[in-house]
């Protein structure tokens, strides 16, 4: 298979791991039943850990990238850097190089943005929000700012630790994960 074969990786935490719930009700497998019924081809490869940090990624990335050679790479990491308190520069550096390799390897790459509790002050939550936005703008890939919108503040879409989506939310994370992959299918 080359960097053209129809895969998609996903590389991300336990929002895409499905934690608290069955995996096939989680978004990336609603997802994959959506690029079946359109015939799309596309297949989906779920190389997500429910804890992962940018680091735990990076440190995996090379190995996936050379046993699925994708098209198309999700990253949806950064989450459990913010909730650990750690530097947004080095998470920033972290995605930046997930980017690299992934686009080094043939894949287009879509960036998928997660916020954090409010508790971690104003300083922070800007500067660990703004890495995605940059690494956008910067790396001239496309991004999502942040995929639990309509959901994360939304109890009945939400499990009781107020941090992961229950199974009501993954069609709509599935629904709107999907338009923004679009482009990137074509």
């Amino acid at each position: 298979m080359t960097a053209m074969s129809k895969t998609i990786v996903v590389l991300g935490d336990s929002i895409s791991a499905a934690y608290g719930i069955e995996v096939k009700q989680g978004w990336v497998s609603l997802l994959q039943d959506k690029l079946n019924a359109a015939h799309s081809g596309y297949k989906i490869s779920n190389e997500s850990i429910s804890g992962e940090t940018s680091a735990g990624g990076l440190a995996r990335v090379d190995a996936i990238l050379a046993a699925q050679k994708p098209a198309i790479v999700l990253i949806e990491l950064g989450a459990n850097d913010g909730l650990r308190g750690l530097s947004p520069g080095i998470m920033k550096d972290n995605i930046a190089e997930l980017i690299r390799r992934s686009q080094k390897a043939g894949a287009k790459v879509l960036l998928l943005g997660m916020r954090i509790p409010p508790n971690y002050g104003q300083r922070y939550i800007k500067l660990f929000y703004n890495v995605y936005q940059e690494l956008s703008r910067e790396m001239g890939v496309p991004y999502m700012p942040f995929i639990l919108e309509d959901v994360a503040l939304i109890n009945e879409l939400m499990q009781p630790d107020g941090l992961h989506p229950n199974a009501k939310a993954q069609p709509i994370l599935a629904e709107k994960i999907g338009q923004a992959l679009q482009p990137l299918l074509k």
